[in-house]
């Protein structure tokens, strides 16, 4: 194998590891072989006292209806998902109830982040926009009365902003260039990820560190930054959708089948139904193997017209290396996603320091860029509101 086949190998099963992890720690170690240590045989085998005859019967009658329940509740689960999968791809041909119903985008939101991509943005273009989306409007009115921003402002008044209006005078077009993909990318998140409790946040998380290691790379590569940071938020819209999809359409079927084997009084089945919830492992796949693709999709459909997302989706859907020219923003978002996804390996110890090399290796990051990503905060917008 050569050095770039290895790297690539690597990077592709860092890649799906980081995907693993969204969904839970104990989950990513599981499917890299972790070890718990109280699993370890040390060679010396704990005392324990004879059992009797009739117990031995007893138990291994125990393990053999367990080892046959066990088999029957992951024949439903199977046979639940493919349900559930058919269910899933039909509703994706649908890109404009999956814009519309699944992750909730209005029109007026893609036309604030096309507008705020050209020069000859106002806040008087975007004003009538932001008072058509009531939630962004209190999304920014909070933020500029943030105990944090009224110190800012502290210089000049301390008045309490109490209208949208004003709010976007406070915080300026500049940093509203940051804020409003930020604010839009969160209120499209699901509401509610359980049975993964920590999904949620960690969607959130990935998208922001993953938006400003694009707007850090971008600045050293001559690549319009705005641009990269809009491009790195909205990446991960598939993401998104996917788990909204998974989840409201896992109920759905879920119910359904429960009522169907109780109406038939199928006990075993209704048994075995009971236990089941939402699958980290097929989740984790279909984020995997489907979510850019739909990210590309579903910007597609935004229809923007300043901002050059399409053929750069494209190229990263079908892979770079189909590519004679690479188009310099593709390679800000591959970095990215990769520093993005290292960082939350590495915060909780999934990675070694000879993989870090070959990833890093593999997207041809340079002194550098990772110099200046070393030390850039991925937790918060640098903005100042005067």
């Amino acid at each position: 194998m050569t050095e770039l086949a290895s790297q690539q190998r690597i990077a592709t099963m860092l890649d799906q590891r980081a995907h693993d992890l969204l969904l839970g720690h104990s989950f990513a170690h599981q499917q890299i072989g972790f070890i718990h240590t109280l699993d370890i045989d040390y060679g010396k085998p704990m005392k324990q006292r004879t059992l009797l005859e009739v117990e031995v019967a007893a138990q291994q009658k125990r393990q053999q209806n367990s080892t046959a329940h066990h088999k029957y509740r992951a024949q439903a689960s199977k046979q639940l998902h493919k349900v559930i999968e058919t269910a899933i791809f039909k509703q994706l041909e649908d890109m404009d109830g999956v814009i519309q119903n699944t992750i909730g985008i209005e029109d007026n939101v893609a036309t604030m982040l096309d507008i705020l991509a050209v020069k000859s943005v106002s806040v008087g273009r975007l004003e009538p926009l932001i008072n058509d989306s009531s939630w962004l409007g209190r999304e920014l009115v909070s933020l500029v009365n943030l105990p944090y921003y009224r110190k800012q402002r502290s210089k000049t008044t301390s008045v309490k902003v109490d209208s949208p209006a004003l709010a976007l005078r406070y915080i300026g077009l500049d940093n509203l260039q940051l804020v409003i993909p930020t604010f839009a990318v969160r209120h499209w998140m699901p509401h509610s990820t359980e049975p993964f409790p920590l999904l949620k946040r960690r969607l959130r998380d990935a998208a922001m560190a993953n938006a400003i290691a694009a707007q850090k790379i971008a600045e050293l590569n001559d690549v319009n930054p705005i641009h990269a940071f809009t491009l790195g938020m909205l990446i991960d819209v598939g993401r998104i959708a996917l788990v909204r999809l998974y989840l409201k359409t896992f109920e759905q079927v879920w119910q359904r089948k429960v009522q169907i084997a109780r109406e038939a009084q199928q006990k075993n089945l209704h048994t075995a139904l009971m236990e089941l919830k939402p699958d980290p492992l097929f989740l984790t796949t279909l984020l995997s193997n489907k979510s850019l693709e739909l990210s590309a999709k579903v910007i597609r459909k935004m229809a923007f017209q300043y901002l050059p997302f399409d053929h750069v989706m494209a190229q990263l859907v079908h892979g770079v290396h189909q590519s004679s020219d690479v188009f310099p923003m593709s390679e800000v978002m591959l970095k990215a996603r990769c520093y993005s996804q290292y960082l939350n390996l590495k915060h909780h110890q999934l990675i070694e320091e000879d993989e870090v090399e070959a990833w890093f290796s593999y997207h041809q990051f340079t002194k550098n860029e990772l110099k200046t990503l070393e030390t850039s905060n991925f937790t918060n917008l640098a903005i100042q509101i005067d």
